[in-house]
Parts: C-alpha cells; structure tokens; sequence
C-alpha cells in the first residue's frame, strides 16, 4: 500500500501542479512541500484535512490506509 509521499505525488502529478506550485497553493515554502513528498516530514492535520480537499479524496486514501478514492458520506 502506498504511502502518504507517494499518493501526494501520485495525485499532484495526475492534476499537472509542480512542487512549487503545491507549496504555493497551501502558503508553505517549496522545501516543506517536497519533505511531504520524500516522507521526511508530515503535514499537521489541518493541512492533511486541506491536501485531501484540495484532491477531493479520503483521508484514509491520502495517507494510505485505504485504497479507496472516495469520501464516505
């Protein structure tokens, strides 16, 4: 199963966004952006809440815990 690096760039790549434009899109520096990505660091809730809006995806999904897309009403 996938982690939460690997669906970020997974589902940045899918919407056509550069790193740099991710970090823009969610106020944070491009460096902070990529750790995300490398699985060196991790975002706080709130900003995970944020990424899976934005890809309009599940948390489980996001992070890994599910390989379902979809949010559960």
């Amino acid at each position: 199963m996938a982690n939460l690096g690997e669906r970020l760039k997974l589902l940045r790549k899918e919407k056509g966004l550069k790193q740099v434009e991710m970090a823009k899109q969610f106020n944070q520096s491009p460096r902070a952006y990529q750790y995300y990505e490398a699985g060196t660091r991790h975002p706080e809730y709130d900003h995970l809440l944020a990424l899976a809006d934005f890809f309009n995806v599940s948390l489980d999904y996001l992070v890994g815990r599910s390989e379902t897309r979809e949010r559960q009403p």
